[in-house]
């Protein structure tokens, strides 16, 4: 109980970085003499090469692409993937999901979530780094700044000038393209929730709705804001899985860290420095360039240690490998690594969290599976009337009246047959086959009508059997039970 947590004491004002320098203006104590919080420094990021680098621009490829091609992708002569909200159904492809099926949805979101969690334990906060939409967009808006721009010290001394022409278009242009991407993915999103087709030339030849283009502004001003200016504060102050993913962190995560035994002391050298020369001025392997800050989107040194604000990127491990390929080092100073793996130890990938996490993932995918596998494309709903019990025709018969609500939950039209079972010698009356548009609901009033003498007790058990035969020969059935009322 006397053993004490290792603490690791660091510096309240960190060295900045050389070619950045960060402008903070601390503002004066209020009359209680307590202080306020510095504004936020500019963060000019550094173009970064390397093998990390390629990794997240090939995720982000594949993400955009799939992003921007999914809602014009068609099936069966309509949009594949829709979530129509008005209708409150979802088509995925082959499948329609309606409120009903809120399990599906429910095992969907578990799944993703548990997901998170296993690649959270094992690979850090690798989500927010390679595929997650703040990063993606955070970057393609970088990378056209840096196009119209310059690099960042361009930038950084563009910001400083005073207005004149060629810092007007080139600031005009550069905002005049992150609203266009702005707008096309709003739109783009968008088309999700409403044919994208009619969407696109709905709005720009100015008959879209109200609510459609309250939407697709919505979301343009967002993207825009979010990308092209909150960008880190979304990353360190809003989202919420910077403040719990190290519930998920254990010593065999792996994380991107600095090797403080190999890096430290830090220090500028020559080239040509020897070996013996470096332990002699109690060097270490880390130069002090401060590129690891530099290309960091969030602005912070990763050589302060494991922080919440780091986004796991790779971008500070590909700029300080080209620096260790320059000084003739080896790389990996800063690298994926765990802490064990830090301390000299070995990492252990099968451990009890992880193992945990991809049990629970495995169950609630079978769960998933099964879910999808024996959901029937049919839904019965029987509606007894309301105004009265039972009543008797001209005929002597005793007649109880329904009202069928058959919904054809799959794409197609189909032909459905009702019958009824459990009563002796009945009468249907109405309609015993009816055609239902796909993804349609359609009401049926019938009646059920019986001689006084079969009838044994005042409330009798039956059911309704509604069935269909599919195009592909397979006959779905659902059964419905319901009571007969007499006295």
């Amino acid at each position: 109980m006397s053993e004490q947590i290792p603490i690791k004491v660091i510096p309240a004002e960190p060295k900045a970085s050389k070619a950045i320098p960060k402008k903070v203006t601390i503002k004066p104590a209020d009359d209680a003499g307590v202080g306020v919080y510095p504004a936020r420094s500019q963060i000019y990021v550094r173009a970064v090469k390397g093998t990390m680098e390629n990794i997240r621009r090939f995720f982000g490829f594949i993400f955009l692409g799939l992003f921007a091609a999914i809602p014009w992708i068609q099936y069966n002569g309509q949009q594949a993937i829709l979530f129509d909200i008005p209708e409150q159904r979802f088509n995925l492809f082959a499948i329609t999901l309606w409120p009903q099926d809120l399990t599906v949805l429910a095992y969907i979101f578990i799944v993703g979530a548990f997901a998170l969690f296993f690649v959270t334990t094992f690979a850090g906060r690798v989500w927010c780094g390679f595929m997650c939409p703040q990063t993606t967009w955070t970057y393609m808006y970088t990378w056209l700044e840096e196009k119209i721009e310059g690099s960042a010290n361009k930038r950084m001394k563009l910001d400083q000038r005073k207005l004149d022409f060629d810092k007007f278009w080139r600031k005009a242009l550069k905002h005049f393209s992150w609203v266009g991407v702005a707008l096309l993915t709003a739109l783009t999103f968008v088309g999700y929730f409403t044919p994208i087709g009619e969407l696109f030339i709905d709005f720009f030849t100015f008959q879209t709705g109200f609510w459609v283009a309250f939407w697709i502004i919505f979301f343009t001003v967002c993207t825009y804001g979010n990308a092209g200016w909150m960008r880190e504060i979304m990353c360190i102050h809003m989202c919420p899985y910077a403040r719990f993913q190290s519930a998920m962190f254990d010593k065999d995560t792996f994380t991107v860290a600095y090797d403080e035994r190999r890096g430290e002391g830090r220090g500028p050298r020559s080239r040509k420095t020897t070996p013996e020369q470096l332990k002699a001025k109690n060097l270490g392997d880390c130069i002090d360039c401060n590129l690891c800050v530099q290309v960091c989107p969030t602005g912070i040194d990763i050589r302060n240690g494991l922080q919440y604000e780091c986004i796991n990127c790779g971008a500070c491990v590909d700029a300080c490998n080209g620096v260790m390929d320059k000084m003739g080092y080896a790389k990996g100073l800063i690298s994926f690594t765990s802490e064990h793996e830090l301390k000299g130890g070995t990492t252990k990938i099968f451990r009890p969290k992880l193992i945990g996490y991809a049990l629970v993932l495995c169950v609630m995918t079978g769960l998933l599976g099964l879910d999808f596998m024996t959901r029937k494309p049919l839904e019965v709903d029987i509606i007894r009337d309301r105004n009265s019990l039972y009543r008797e025709t001209n005929e002597g018969l005793i007649e109880n009246v329904y009202t069928l609500k058959v919904l054809n939950k799959s794409q197609v039209s189909q032909v459905y047959t009702i019958r009824v079972s459990g009563l002796k010698d009945a009468v249907f009356i109405g309609e015993q086959q009816v055609e239902v548009a796909g993804g349609e609901v359609f009401s049926l009033p019938i009646s059920i009508a019986m001689d006084a003498y079969d009838i044994d007790d005042a409330v009798t058990s039956f059911t309704f059997s509604v069935s269909t035969t599919q195009n592909d020969g397979t006959v779905v059935s659902v059964e419905e039970p319901s009571k007969f009322l007499y006295r």
